[in-house]
């Protein structure tokens, strides 16, 4: 399944029954990160009643981590909902505050987990989604008359130029998208270029 990451900021406030779920939604690559943007929510909005947030971060479903907090709402009415939201979204490195603002009427805890959710999933869709593509290093090596072939068949597969160094012969390393990795060996496979990948 394609992961994507979310490319904008999202602050989106839903009410519910005079309270007010204010939820902003973000990209976080770890929980230092996690934990200034929750900051910054508390700084924005000092007197609210709650500060509920979950995250996911991770590459993929078996390095995921996660991390969760009621932040004083009754337990697993909050945190949990916000993150169930979250691993039902094919986003990693991401993280969701509900800011809430009490407004006199209770709304029990099935309303509470309702609210959570509807809150995250309302901000989520008006995220801006940007597919993830997975690609590999590589280091190239190769005669100085070469150099032009190459960069062609880099830029037929959308690889990228990080650095190229001339020596006695051309050393260039790059990223390579991993789905055209193997057009790539195959195309230099008929010349002498010396490619190298780096896991």
């Amino acid at each position: 399944m394609t992961q994507f990451a979310i490319i904008n900021e999202v602050h989106k406030t839903l009410e519910i029954k005079k309270s007010q779920f204010i939820c902003w939604l973000k990209t976080v690559d770890s929980r230092e990160d996690a934990m200034a943007f929750l900051a910054i929510a508390k700084q924005t909005y000092p007197d609210a009643r709650h500060h509920c947030w979950a995250y996911v971060m991770g590459a993929n479903a078996q390095s995921q981590t996660a991390a969760m907090s009621d932040d004083g709402e009754p337990s697993g009415t909050a945190g949990k909902p916000i993150l169930n939201v979250l691993q039902h979204k094919p986003v990693n490195n991401i993280m969701a505050i509900v800011i809430r603002y009490f407004g006199g009427i209770k709304l029990g805890a099935g309303g509470l987990v309702r609210a959570y959710s509807q809150s995250v999933e309302q901000a989520f869709s008006e995220a801006e989604l940007a597919p993830i593509v997975p690609v590999d290093s590589f280091t190239a090596k190769f005669d100085f008359a070469q150099e032009q072939w190459v960069r062609h068949q880099l830029d037929l597969l959308n690889g990228t130029i990080l650095d190229v160094e001339y020596a006695e012969s051309v050393t260039m390393t790059g990223l390579i998208p991993s789905e055209g990795l193997q057009q790539l060996q195959n195309a230099i496979a008929s010349k002498s270029i010396d490619l190298v990948i780096e896991e």
